[in-house]
């Protein structure tokens, strides 16, 4: 008997240390151990990169084509002083887009010295390409030569779809008269949802594809199957020398 007591009371006490030395483990586990997060500088969980792919919004760097420099940056006085500034940008991406991309624009005379400069975030939506517009930029006491963009971080690209892909572009009508331009641009919704906070981009060119002149509008909303307009002026005449018209519309 006293032998089956004493193992009886080894058994217990082995079940004991097995219980608390397991409980131990649990803690100092915890304590220890840190859940894959897509901002933990660490390539875990389903991760296809360090924090970026599987359940990460991040894309990978192999996932998607990367910007190139923008297409082309233009400049339009508009008043004393004060200009117009474009870049053209390109997203190669059709299911990918980013947001808050930050840039800095610089405008400089003929030997590079810095008249005036911006600096601001765009958003390049998911296939499709955009245009940051910096309105009414003052320069100092001398005619700008050349304008430099460029980012000043590189996209997180993320993917997503066109939200805009039901809306068509369907009339650009050009007019322009001795002292002033204008263009109205028709945009039909196909969508079953009203669209609402578009921006609209227009580029006027000439027979050589050169930029003469680019603005920027805001349709507020456009109905479900309705059509929008967007409206457009220039106090200037081009002088008949507009050819072709390339109309960009993106979220705003």
């Amino acid at each position: 008997m006293s032998t089956w007591s004493s193992r009886r009371k080894y058994l217990y006490a082995f079940i004991v240390i097995v219980v608390l030395a397991l409980a131990a483990t649990g803690i100092i586990f915890s304590f220890f151990y840190e859940a894959p997060s897509c901002t933990d500088n660490k390539k875990n969980g389903d991760e296809q990169g360090i924090d970026c792919g599987g359940s990460c919004t991040k894309l990978c760097s192999n996932a998607f084509l990367a910007i190139p420099s923008p297409s082309w940056v233009r400049f339009k006085e508009v008043g004393p002083k004060l200009y117009n500034i474009a870049a053209y940008i390109v997203n190669p991406n059709k299911k990918a887009g980013a947001n808050k991309i930050p840039y800095h624009l610089s405008v400089l005379n003929n030997e590079g010295f810095e008249l005036a400069s911006s600096e601001g975030i765009f958003d390049l939506p998911p296939g499709r390409n955009t245009m940051v517009f910096i309105g009414g930029l003052r320069v100092a006491n001398q005619v700008p030569v050349r304008a430099i963009f460029e980012f000043t971080k590189q996209p997180e690209w993320v993917p997503g779809v066109d939200t805009l892909a039901n809306l068509d572009i369907t009339d650009k009508n050009y007019r322009e008269s001795t002292t002033e331009s204008s263009l109205d641009v028709t945009l039909r919704n196909r969508d079953p949802l009203v669209v609402r906070n578009v921006a609209v981009y227009a580029i006027l060119k000439d027979k050589d594809g050169n930029v003469l002149d680019f603005s920027r509008t805001i349709v507020d909303e456009i109905s479900s199957q309705g059509t929008g307009i967007a409206p457009f002026t220039w106090p200037v005449s081009h002088l008949g020398k507009v050819i072709s018209l390339e109309v960009l519309a993106v979220p705003e």
